[in-house]
């Protein structure tokens, strides 16, 4: 991720859909070398902001699970 602050980071559902973009953009072809990079380097940051959410999200389940078995 960039420069980007946490509060200024997409949701987990907006890098997903941008994603999906990215993705269908570079299948359907069409596209500059230069443009293609460009979508790849993007599709590898919202890659690792979803990364993020889901490891972030694991993490909270996993600290859940212990509370609950500590109680």
């Amino acid at each position: 991720m960039s420069e980007e602050t946490k509060d200024e980071r997409p949701s987990y559902e907006q890098a997903r859909a941008e994603l999906a973009s990215v993705v269908e953009r570079l299948e359907a072809g069409g596209t500059t070398l230069e443009e293609s990079l460009a979508l790849w380097e993007r599709g590898e940051e919202l890659a690792g902001i979803c990364q993020a959410w889901l490891d972030g999200a694991r993490a909270r389940l996993d600290a859940a699970r212990r509370d609950s078995a500590d109680s």
